[in-house]
């Protein structure tokens, strides 16, 4: 063992002072900005551990999409959802149906994000279609069976759309600068909030191992019966807490990876979905993948070819650009997908950012985060192109992320393994939803870890970071849970805002001095068009000022001591009022020592 591992230590080191180690700033590249305790090896088995974890997606997402019809044409006015129109169902259920279309195209879409997504930006982040995204696309926007407010075809050319618009929103600055002037509590809030989404989601019946349900009294139930128990909804009426599946799913994959973790056994997640995954293949048994059903025997059919490929002849560029037709309706989508991903996108994006620790605590930000925006961007335009709905970052590569994952090769290998899973679907899209739901849960946990980061102490910063940290897994939606956060903080610390003005600064909370500090102006580099606006208004006017040239100055490199230095012991009050701007950017407290400033002028 020793020698087996003398071996892996190096080739990790061969690795990392290679042109390749330093390309992805591993450990030993001799970089000024390499990442301390990164190992090739570390970075493989972390994409593993996230392929594994979201290989659920490639079922799911098929199966939410196909219920939309794809381009199939419904026009059966004595049955408009075609539901025995026998022409329909084989354009859905044929030998060429949507939804082995839908499996490829899944897999395609996530291997080319994930890996185009790691290549650029070098973060551990992965991409797919996003779960609630998906659902919003096929049941309220393309409806079931075509039902909805516009055709399949024509809500792929809103999402292409979207995805230009988001391009554009990154280039000039946007998103970056929405995540800055997100108040501190609040990003975390955020983050908390999608660990609590994760275990929500690993509990639940389609992706996790069916803990929880839904029911008629109560927004949840517990759950966890056989499937003969269950009713229409997947409610349990009996029998709760018995399902061999959901206790398989506990023991194997919730309690030995968490015990495998104690002992930082590097592959604990991998391993636990591998095995709850092997025991649930044979048939016959009570945890079973394949009962003896109609659905089970199609599982099983899929899964004995092993290897299978599905060519894209029913959702590759099938955009529909007949906008005039529909252009209500038309509108409408693009609007709803462009507000509600910008939100969802860029604070999952932040939140898997801030989870892997490469958030810069001065500025908000993270390396290369507008190549990170706009390739997220681009691949919400090409998943669209494949008939996927909106690509985001997968709240999923947190388990990658907490299996030792910092760098792009995380991603690139989550993205070869989805590619490689086209050919393999069969496989892939047989891992039993209770084979990663604990899994989930795992990362929640870790996730929620960053909590007491939240300024607790002052009710402004608190109550709304409850709210979000809230309303993302109640609300199933993590960028409905931030923005009510944002509304809850705008109304509360605006009222106690002009309650301070009114009364002239005598009426003021009492733990006031604990809030954090927040600035329309946040640190850092501000979207272009900003700063251009900025300048252009300053040269009409002729009175920029010297507190002005010494932000600029910052964001050019020039430091503090430097300029001390270039304005000499005898600069002005002006000038020191500039030096203290500069060396204390965001403290609230310095707008007293400017008032001292103005008497001794």
């Amino acid at each position: 063992m020793e020698t087996y591992h003398a071996y892996v230590d190096a080739f990790n080191a061969r690795i990392g002072k290679s042109t390749f180690g330093r390309i992805f700033r591993l450990d030993g590249c001799g970089h000024e900005d390499e990442i301390k305790h990164t190992r090739f090896t570390t970075e493989i088995r972390a994409g593993l551990t996230s392929f594994f974890t979201m290989a659920y997606i490639i079922a799911v997402n098929a199966t939410i999409l196909s219920d939309t019809g794809g381009n199939c044409v419904c026009n059966d006015t004595a049955d408009p959802l075609c539901l025995k129109n026998s022409e329909y169902l084989i354009c859905k259920q044929g030998k060429s149906n949507v939804n082995r279309n839908l499996i490829t195209a899944t897999a395609a879409v996530a291997g080319f994000s994930s890996f185009l997504f790691g290549f650029l930006t070098n973060m551990p982040v992965c991409l797919a279609p996003g779960m609630g995204l998906n659902a919003y696309f096929a049941y309220q926007i393309v409806g079931f069976h075509g039902s909805g407010l516009i055709s399949y075809s024509l809500a792929l050319t809103a999402v292409f759309v979207e995805g230009l618009i988001f391009i554009f929103l990154s280039l000039v600055g946007m998103r970056q600068w929405l995540v800055k002037v997100i108040p501190v509590s609040l990003k975390i809030a955020a983050a908390c909030g999608i660990g609590l989404f994760l275990a929500e989601v690993g509990l639940s019946n389609n992706a996790g191992i069916g803990a929880i349900a839904g029911s008629s009294s109560t927004p949840l139930d517990i759950a966890g019966c056989p499937n003969q128990y269950k009713d229409e909804f997947g409610a349990c009426k009996s029998h709760k807490m018995t399902s061999p599946t959901m206790w398989l799913g506990i023991m194997c994959g919730g309690i030995l990876t968490a015990y495998l973790m104690s002992y930082k056994v590097k592959s604990a997640m991998i391993l636990a979905i591998l095995l709850v995954s092997i025991i649930s293949w044979p048939r016959g048994t009570e945890v079973t993948f394949f009962p003896d059903s109609e659905i089970g025997n199609n599982r099983f059919n899929f899964f004995k070819k092993v290897v299978s490929f599905q060519p894209l002849d029913r959702t590759l560029n099938v955009l529909d650009w007949s906008i005039s037709k529909n252009s209500g309706h038309f509108a409408l989508a693009l609007f709803t997908f462009l507000y509600v991903d910008i939100i969802d996108c860029t604070a999952t994006l932040y939140s898997m950012a801030r989870f892997s620790g490469v958030v810069d605590s001065e500025t908000g930000d993270f390396p290369r985060s507008t190549i990170a925006y706009c390739t997220d961007a681009f691949c919400i335009s090409i998943g669209a192109l494949l008939g996927c709905s909106p690509v985001t970052a997968f709240i999923e590569s947190g388990a990658g992320i907490a299996e030792g994952g910092k760098t792009g090769l995380t991603a690139m290998t989550c993205g070869l393994c989805f590619i490689i899973s086209m050919f393999f679907a069969p496989i892939f899209a047989s891992i039993p939803p209770w084979a990663t739901g604990c899994t989930l849960i795992l990362v929640g946990c870790l996730m929620m870890r960053q909590i007491t980061s939240i300024n607790w102490r002052y009710i402004g910063d608190a109550v709304p970071a409850f709210v979000t940290v809230m309303f993302i897994p109640f609300g199933y939606s993590a960028a409905y849970g931030l923005i009510a956060g944002l509304m809850v903080y705008t109304a509360l610390n605006g009222m106690i805002y002009i309650t301070k003005v009114i009364s002239g600064g005598y009426i003021v909370p009492d733990d006031e001095d604990h809030r954090e500090y927040w600035t329309i102006k946040p640190a850092g580099r501000l979207p272009w068009f900003v700063s251009a606006s900025q300048t252009v208004t300053d040269r009409l006017r002729g009175t920029q000022s010297k507190r002005e040239d010494v932000m600029l100055s910052d964001r050019s490199g020039e430091t503090d001591w430097k300029y001390r230095e270039r304005i000499g012991s005898n600069g002005s009050h002006r000038e020191l009022e500039a030096v203290i701007v500069q060396a204390l950017p965001t403290d609230p407290r310095h707008e007293k020592v400017f008032a001292k400033m103005g008497d001794m002028k």
